[in-house]
């Protein structure tokens, strides 16, 4: 996919809280090109998150319901939370299933990103992405997260995926992976199951979650501050999928 294929999620903070774009100033993953996409944010007053999503036919959104076959699909990409001035206050992720129309920052979603912590982990999350993925956030469930955990100082760059499947009875079923980068560039990913982050079923009891599933929607990646001045992160390799 090319830049054209992407849309800003609405409500997204101004680049003069957020700055984002295209840049060869960050290091890219290992197998990548010169130039990542990465955030930077210039303000230490604002809450909020700015996000793309994938604007082609058959994601926009992907199907609403277990009755639609393209209800789910599957997004990738390598995200890094780069070193700052301090090492808390902002997550980077991937999302899924993002629920407005248009889709916005305010949207609830499924969520598989950097737990806005340090040390940090990789976390599965059900929320609003505007909030991010931190401990305690509002209306968030943290439904899985890595056994591992990562320290800022490590500087690595994590390769994962999501895939969201709509069960024919309206259940969702959620699975996450990775690619270790070390051993396997971004053009050649290895996917393995991430200790710790087994399969979730988001069902339609709403038992396991506390909500009702989220059959179709958005997908795409997305940076989440708060309160926090010059926070980074980077992405590359972004893949969008949709079941058929």
């Amino acid at each position: 996919m090319g830049q054209a294929d992407w849309n800003d999620l609405g409500s997204s903070l101004a680049t003069a809280s957020l700055m984002r774009g295209v840049t060869a100033g960050l290091t890219p993953p290992s197998g990548g090109g010169s130039f990542v996409y990465g955030y930077n944010s210039l303000i230490g007053t604002v809450i909020g998150a700015h996000g793309k999503f994938v604007d082609l036919t058959g994601f926009t959104p992907t199907g609403s319901g277990p009755a639609v076959a393209d209800g789910g699909g599957s997004v990738r990409g390598a995200i890094k939370r780069v070193a700052s001035t301090n090492n808390t206050g902002f997550t980077p992720m991937l999302f899924f299933a993002a629920q407005g129309g248009p889709p916005s920052v305010n949207d609830q979603a499924y969520m598989l990103g950097l737990l806005d912590a340090d040390p940090y982990e990789i976390a599965l999350a059900k929320g609003p992405i505007v909030g991010g993925i931190v401990e305690g956030g509002d209306d968030l469930t943290i439904l899985r997260r890595s056994s591992a955990q990562f320290n800022m100082s490590d500087d690595l760059y994590h390769h994962l995926r999501l895939d969201v499947i709509v069960e024919p009875n309206g259940d969702v079923l959620l699975k996450a992976f990775a690619s270790d980068l070390l051993v396997n560039p971004i053009t050649a990913p290895a996917w393995t199951s991430i200790a710790g982050i087994s399969d979730f079923i988001d069902d339609l009891l709403q038992v396991n979650s506390g909500s009702a599933p989220l059959l179709g929607g958005y997908c795409g990646f997305a940076m989440a501050i708060s309160n926090a001045l010059n926070r980074r992160a980077a992405f590359d390799g972004i893949e969008a999928y949709r079941a058929t």
